[in-house]
């Protein structure tokens, strides 16, 4: 690979002034709303590190490779800065080409650590197998790799060809915005006049509601935020989008955009219920559970939903055999599966608060559960030894649900307006996460 093609994607290597010519940068200027993605702070860049960072796409991990790009030419020398957007790339041959390219490039210019930028890296063939080799042999000792890639990375277990090659890595989910920096983005003066602290964030609860409003209609995604905003609602080239890489994704995991469609219609109608994969399967034409369970599997891996299985409350023992509830992971999705799956969703807004709580409450701690007996609880999350539930309430006028069972010792109940003892409204209980 000539060095030349390098230089085209690396415009700072002119003089560092030359970002501002960068497609992606300015594409992320003339947005109307835009920010900068809080994970850049947390990717590592102490040699050697081998950072993964995935999650869906149209999340923005582009725009946050090159906004960290932006700054690293700070105090960074521009050609110890590499990036390359892998989508070019057949196969793990031609990563190796490219890479010792560049290798070869920095010896000449005397560099002796670069930070490595390799983006959408699941694209070419065994793409592991070029990075693994050059590992081995020493190469990158000195530098800091940070590769981005969506579902691929867990699907196919390929971060797993790394053990004891990671330095100081890390891995890094990128989820759409949560509602706390939703507000901070869109709504700044609000987030300016809130604490975090419900008692008193409660003098601004019409507010609050008013972003969580705009929040159920456009969710977490860049694009999706910003046609919202432009337009007043969701142009349908964006749904477009999404909805394509999430067909593109199952296809090159080998499955089916039918079934996938089918699947989804299922669960879009039962929610909030708790479902089986036996159930799913009855009503669509492959009647078979372990499918379901494996498409299921697919579109958690791609971010899409989140999977919570019963638990026992008094041994905190997890009943994977049980029911399972289904949550979508971002309020976008209840908007494009209702289109692609013709399907309205009874009580859509209290089913989608219900979503949004389980899916907040699931990315600060990783997993989330729910039980049933003759009393339900909708979220259900381990803190040490004990266990919290949470118990959505979508109405106007909500009393507070009292119940101690096993070792879940607190109960709160979640609202849309009420405030008092552990009743809380949804806005303000999300942005004191």
């Amino acid at each position: 690979m000539k060095i030349e093609i390098l230089t085209e994607k690396n415009p700072w290597w002119k003089g560092k002034e030359y970002f501002e010519q960068d497609h992606d940068y300015l594409k992320w200027l003339e947005k109307k709303i835009k920010w900068v993605p809080r994970i850049i702070k947390e990717i590592e860049l102490r040699p050697f590190s081998l950072n993964f960072i995935f999650g869906p796409r149209q999340v923005g991990k582009t725009t946050a490779l090159k906004l960290l790009i932006r700054d690293l030419l700070q105090h960074i020398e521009p050609k110890a800065i590499f990036y390359f957007r892998c989508e070019e790339i057949a196969n793990y041959q031609e990563l190796d080409e490219l890479l010792k390219t560049y290798l070869e490039f920095r010896d000449r210019e005397k560099i002796k650590s670069s930070v490595i930028l390799l983006d959408e890296i699941t694209f070419p063939k065994e793409w592991w197998r070029a990075i693994k080799s050059l590992i081995d042999d020493g190469v990158f000792k000195n530098d800091v790799l940070i590769l981005t890639g969506s579902s691929s990375l867990t699907i196919k277990k390929e971060i797993e060809q790394f053990p004891g090659r990671r330095g100081h890595g890390k891995n890094i989910i990128m989820w759409p915005l949560n509602f706390k920096e939703f507000v901070q983005i869109v709504y700044p003066d609000l987030a300016k006049k809130l604490t975090g602290n419900p008692q008193k964030d409660i003098l601004f609860l019409k507010e609050i509601n008013k972003a969580l409003s705009d929040y159920f209609n456009c969710g977490g995604f860049p694009l999706a935020i910003n046609s919202y905003f432009e337009k007043g609602y969701i142009d349908q080239e964006v749904k477009d989008t999404y909805l394509t890489w999430i067909r593109n994704d199952m296809a090159k995991v080998g499955r089916n955009d039918s079934i996938a469609r089918e699947i989804l219609k299922s669960v879009l109608i039962k929610m909030p219920s708790a479902l089986s994969w036996e159930g799913i399967s009855k009503e669509i034409s492959i009647k078979s559970p372990k499918t379901v369970h494996a498409y299921i599997n697919i579109l958690k891996e791609l971010f899409v939903l989140h999977i919570s299985y019963f638990i026992d409350p008094n041994t905190m023992s997890i009943k994977f055999g049980k029911n399972k509830k289904i949550n979508l992971a971002d309020p976008i999705y209840f908007h494009i599966f209702e289109d692609w799956c013709l399907v309205k969703i009874k009580e859509k807004e209290s089913v989608m608060a219900e979503s949004i709580l389980a899916s907040h409450l699931y990315r600060k701690h990783k997993e989330i559960f729910y039980w049933k007996n003759r009393e339900e609880i909708d979220c259900i999350v381990k803190s040490g030894n004990v266990l919290k539930g949470y118990e959505c309430k979508w109405q106007e006028k909500a009393s507070e649900k009292k119940l101690i069972v096993g070792k879940m010792k607190e109960l709160w109940t979640v609202s849309k307006k009420d405030l008092k003892g552990k009743l809380i409204p949804l806005s303000l209980f999300l942005y004191s996460l």
